[in-house]
């Protein structure tokens, strides 16, 4: 049923910019919102941010607003989140994830049915 890779993820300095990708093989994302979810250590995976099928609907949590923005190019098979400001609370693993629905929008992780293996996030101060 294909796969999700992400990439991007690095170690940088508060206030840094990075660029997260996620490219999907063997299936297309075409139709299903997809998202990017975090998890720090001794924390709970949660949503960081979704983007509906068209890019018409887009969701972020309330501490990356302002800072992280998601996008996708359906024609490359991959999706993206450009994160400025970093700051060390944005530390995490992050993965990307499509819905098991097509064109339906969610921000609840148990509606996202196929996951990458995630990239690290670092953020120093």
């Amino acid at each position: 049923q294909g796969q999700l890779v992400e990439s991007g993820g690095g170690l940088v300095q508060a206030g840094a910019s990075l660029r997260l990708a996620c490219a999907a093989s063997g299936r297309t994302i075409r139709r299903y919102t997809m998202g990017w979810f975090r998890q720090a250590p001794g924390k709970e995976r949660e949503f960081v941010a979704a983007i509906t099928s068209g890019g018409g609907t887009i969701s972020y949590t309330d501490s990356v607003k302002g800072r992280f923005t998601i996008s996708r190019d359906n024609a490359k098979n991959t999706v993206y989140l450009q994160m400025s400001n970093l700051k060390p609370e944005d530390t995490a693993v992050y993965y990307c994830a499509s819905t098991f629905r097509t064109d339906y929008f969610t921000i609840r992780l148990s509606e996202y049915g196929y996951w990458g293996q995630g990239t690290q996030v670092t953020v120093s101060s």
